[in-house]
Parts: structure tokens; C-alpha cells; sequence
């Protein structure tokens, strides 16, 4: 992809955008939020944790988003018995007497992770090296996985018996962590008249995995004020108790803020966010538009909280 400038290539990631939520809402009804955070996740080449009830199309989701990118997609359904050979693959004694590594489920571009609290700390562990490192070591050898590498994983708030719930140290590596709603009484008719006929839907394919990437360096390179990094790290910072900025509400009700990584995404998403809107700079309201589903997952209640059943998104919008 060649733009005379990064002006008419942030124009091309507009379109682009459009044109992927287009394709994307042909399948998929509803849910804009959550699509428009899946996306500014992989532009911004980050990972996306989805929470939700089951039957809210998380599954379906990530297929048609790989469909449209037209990457590479796999699905791994974590168990209790789900062992990291079993996602990273394993070494096999070859025909001619040597051993030789066979790719796991993880070598793709996009990683359904269905159900990640289900599976131990082991295999959990196995996916987040991946994820940090885009890389993963097997029998002592670093096998790199293929680019772009997007996890997105699922979680079911319902049931915790037997689950294994992310440490906060995993749960931090998710760029974002995305609630999904019921749908609309509306878009749940269209979404039952859609799924119970023999409507055949066509998807075209939009961007391919070069132009990803080619967007992914694209929106670090968008320009940003001085000011707007600053109302970042200072959104970051007032979440932690007992800390210059903290607000008297955050020492109220929080035992533990988010650290540098939502800075970190804070101005990355805030980038994207303009970017697809069609800004050529980010200002405010962009970091403001991500701040909910970077910070969700970074912030710790404590048992006050709880007990006046006050909610994360809350206090986090009472910090803007």
C-alpha cells in the first residue's frame, strides 16, 4: 500500500473501517460497541478479552472479523484438561528418526480463546507468552508466530465453580476488556428472522493481513498533543489509591489502580479511535471513548465498593 501521505492513509483506515462494519453488520446485528472495540484492539495490535452470557455471538464475531480481514482464524475451546502442548503444538518423532515440531492451534493470525477461565494456570500461562511475546518455546526452541497475532478471548460471567479466574498480571496483557450486552428487542427479531431462514450471506473480503499491518504502523505514527498524553497518564495515575493524583472517591473504593500499560493504551486507542472517526489527531474525547474498556480490567473495588454496590464503569466515568 502506497499513500502519497499518512493524511490520504488515515482517509484509506476510514473507509476501510466503514466498509469492514458494513460487511461485518451484515452477519452480526447489534453489538457496534463491541465490533468497533474488536477492531481498534487489531489495528492497534493489541488483544480483546469479551465478556458476555453465552448465545451473544462472541464466536460468530471473531469468524466474520477474520473473514473480512481475510486472516487466518482458529478456534480453541478451553477445558479443564486443556494442556499447552495442545495450543502451542508439540515435538513428534519423524519418520526418518528426528524430531520435528508440529504447529498447535496457536500459529494463526486470529485466536479465539473460548472460555479462557475454564482451562489451569499452565495452559493459560502457555496462550499469555504467546500473546506478550508474538512467539512461542517449545522444547527449548522459539518458534514466531505468524503477522498480525490477535487473541480474542471469551469469558462467562455466570459460572465461576470450576473455573480458574485470569490473575491480574494475565488480565493486564488484554488491551481491552468488552462487556456485551443483550440485544434490542428489534435487533433480536431481525437477528431471529436472519437465523431462521436459508438467508445466504456473502462476505467480501476488505484489507488483508499486509494493509493491517501497514495501518498498525500507520497509527503509531499519527501525531498526538502534548496535552492529550497528559489527561492519559493522569486518567492512569488517578485510579491508583493513595497516589498525588487520586481522587478522594479512589482511595474510597479502590485497593489497587491500573499501572503503565493503560497509559500506554490509553494513547494507542485514543489514536485508532480518531483515525476511524476520520480525526487526524486524537484529542480528549478519544481517550475518554476507550478509557472504559482499557481501565475495567486494571481497576481493583475493594470490599467497600462492593458492599455500596458501587460499579468499576462508575467510579472510572466520575474520574473524566
Amino acid at each position: 500500500m502506497q499513500f502519497d501521505n499518512d493524511i490520504k492513509a488515515v482517509d484509506a483506515l476510514h473507509q476501510a473501517y466503514k466498509s469492514i462494519k458494513a460487511e461485518i453488520g451484515k452477519v452480526v446485528i447489534g453489538q457496534d460497541e463491541v465490533i468497533k472495540s474488536v477492531l481498534i484492539s487489531i489495528f492497534s495490535n493489541g488483544h480483546c478479552l469479551l465478556v458476555g452470557v453465552p448465545g451473544l455471538a462472541k464466536t460468530l464475531l471473531v469468524q466474520t472479523v477474520a473473514n473480512v480481514l481475510d486472516l487466518n482464524f482458529n478456534r480453541i475451546q478451553f477445558t479443564p484438561d486443556l494442556m499447552p502442548s495442545d495450543i502451542i503444538g508439540a515435538e513428534i518423532l519423524g519418520e526418518d528418526r528426528s524430531f520435528k515440531f508440529i504447529n498447535g492451534p496457536i500459529f494463526s493470525n486470529i485466536i479465539l480463546a473460548d472460555e479462557i477461565n475454564r482451562t489451569p494456570p499452565k495452559t493459560q500461562a502457555a496462550l499469555l507468552e504467546a500473546m506478550q511475546e508474538k512467539a512461542v518455546t517449545a522444547a527449548g526452541l522459539r518458534h514466531v508466530l505468524p503477522n498480525p497475532f490477535f487473541v480474542l478471548a471469551t469469558q462467562n460471567p455466570i459460572e465461576q465453580e470450576g473455573t480458574y479466574p485470569l490473575p491480574e498480571a494475565q488480565l493486564d496483557r488484554f488491551m481491552f476488556n468488552v462487556h456485551l450486552g443483550y440485544p434490542s428487542f428489534e435487533e433480536e427479531l431481525t437477528i431471529v428472522k436472519n437465523t431462521t431462514s436459508n438467508r445466504d450471506v456473502q462476505l467480501n473480503k476488505i484489507i488483508n493481513a499486509a494493509q493491517i499491518q501497514y495501518f498498525q504502523k500507520l497509527i503509531r505514527n499519527i501525531p498526538i498533543t502534548d496535552n492529550v498524553v497528559e489527561y492519559a497518564v493522569k486518567l492512569a495515575s488517578k485510579t491508583r489509591p493513595n497516589t498525588p493524583y487520586a481522587t478522594d472517591a479512589v482511595n474510597k473504593y479502590i485497593s489497587w489502580g491500573a499501572g503503565p500499560r493503560a497509559s500506554q493504551f490509553l494513547v494507542i486507542g485514543a489514536k485508532c479511535h480518531a483515525a476511524i472517526s476520520g480525526k487526524y489527531a486524537p484529542d480528549i474525547e478519544d481517550v475518554q471513548a476507550v478509557a472504559e474498556a482499557i481501565l475495567r480490567h486494571r481497576i481493583v473495588r475493594n470490599y467497600r465498593a462492593e458492599a455500596e454496590g458501587l460499579s468499576i464503569e462508575q467510579i472510572i466515568k466520575d474520574l473524566f
